[in-house]
């Protein structure tokens, strides 16, 4: 099956904060843009923030194994090699960038993930599968 790329949309309160925080932090590129909102691409696939003002989400968490993850994120899966520059990159930086975790250790689905808070406060997920056709493999046993 063809890989496919995948667009989202997102109010923004800041469109310079947060094209610096994509472009000149995280290393992607800007796209079509105009005064009221602009394209980011992230590793191939089109994220749209759009100016709306003030806005808010209840960032309600969840618990995986020992961990709470925020409940509102979304994120991109790269190669382990990109996933180690980036994170080295933005633990180095004033920003909110959680420590990295392996999730599911030895088990179907192994991934290295971080999180890191964008200006608008989104949680941006970078994740690295240990096995890359384990992606979207089924993880029986998990509750």
């Amino acid at each position: 099956m063809k890989k496919a790329d995948f667009h989202l949309a997102l109010p923004c309160d800041d469109l310079e904060a947060t094209k610096d925080f994509y472009v000149s932090k995280i290393g992607a590129s800007l796209g079509r843009h105009t005064d009221t909102w602009i394209d980011i691409n992230l590793f191939g696939n089109q994220i749209t923030f759009t100016k709306a003002g003030n806005f808010s989400f209840d960032f309600k968490n969840y618990r995986l194994g020992d961990q709470v993850l925020p409940s509102f994120h979304f994120g991109v899966i790269v190669d382990v090699q990109i996933w180690g520059t980036l994170y080295s990159k933005l633990f180095s930086m004033d920003l909110e960038v959680t420590a990295e975790t392996t999730y599911f250790l030895n088990k179907t689905g192994e991934h290295l993930s971080f999180f890191v808070k964008d200006p608008n406060g989104y949680q941006v997920e970078f994740k690295s599968f240990k096995n890359e056709n384990e992606v979207f493999e089924s993880m029986d046993g998990l509750g």
